[in-house]
């Protein structure tokens, strides 16, 4: 039986009041209402507020570079389908310096999980304009305002026809535990974009602006309908709808490869007559 006492109690770096404690404590219940043991489990992180999230966590973690989260993490599933595989960073880590990655692994539909801090600025590095960050936002480096358009994940990763696509609210635990279980769950890659409060650096969009806005999708919402869920995608204002946005069947990036079928790579054998065989080959 896997309790949430296996996954630790850190005292972390965070301001109080920010939003990756919740999201930390719903992360932790998903594991343990998945039964996940800490060895069954791979955090991939890189550089931000966000990507300290898993240093607070009991499992196995590599903490890489700016934006190079999601080559890491598929290199690590690739060799090892055993493992649960969840990439946790920030919105600039994931789709600004890691951008191109991002849409690589949406292609590709490698079976990770995907779990993106977005507090709209960044937090780390004291409070300028990120990706998300909406027109006219004021801050340090952008004193008259944020000009370029806000990118939009959600849009993007429905657009792109990704695997699973989900929105969760820190302030919301229970309802993102479960996003994050069902992004576990699906067999391909799962994005879930998670709105937080920057209480040091974003005085905009605050706890009580997403509190006020985030309404979950109802029932006869139909996940599956392409259609609906880019109507969907493009609500985000006064309203903002949170749950799965979209989801679909695509086989996962692992289901092309038929060595894969004989069991993770690194727990097959090595051929090592044949490794000399392609070795010797080169001369």
């Amino acid at each position: 039986m896997v309790a949430i006492e296996n996954y630790g109690n850190y005292e972390t770096a965070w301001c109080p009041g920010c939003g990756n404690h919740s999201i930390l404590v719903a992360v932790k219940n998903a594991l343990v209402s998945l039964e996940l043991e800490p060895s069954q489990v791979l955090f991939v992180s890189g550089i931000g507020q966000a990507a300290k999230a898993p240093h607070y966590l009991n499992a196995n973690v590599f903490n890489g570079l700016h934006g190079r989260a999601l080559p890491v993490a598929t290199g690590a599933k690739l060799s090892n389908t055993s493992l649960t595989v969840i990439v946790e960073s920030g919105e600039g880590c994931s789709y600004g310096e890691g951008g191109n990655h991002f849409l690589a692994a949406i292609r590709r539909n490698i079976d990770i999980t995907m779990i993106v801090h977005d507090n709209q600025v960044y937090g780390l590095t004291k409070g300028q304009s990120s990706p998300t960050s909406m027109e006219g936002f004021v801050t340090k480096t952008q004193p008259t305002g944020v000009v370029s358009s806000p990118f939009n994940p959600i849009a993007v990763a429905v657009t792109m026809k990704a695997g699973f696509v989900a929105r969760g609210f820190s302030g919301r635990i229970d309802h993102l535990s479960g996003l994050i279980q069902k992004g576990i769950n699906h067999k391909g890659f799962s994005l879930i974009d998670v709105l937080q409060p920057c209480v040091s650096f974003n005085k905009v969009n605050t706890f009580a602006w997403y509190n006020q806005r985030c309404y979950e999708l109802p029932t006869d919402y139909n996940s599956f309908d392409w259609a609906e869920a880019i109507s969907a995608s493009q609500e985000f204002g006064e309203r903002i709808p949170i749950g799965v946005i979209y989801q679909n069947d695509r086989s996962p990036f692992e289901d092309h490869f038929a060595v894969l079928g004989k069991g993770p790579l690194a727990m097959q054998d090595v051929n090592l007559e044949a490794l000399k065989d392609i070795m010797n080959s080169y001369y």
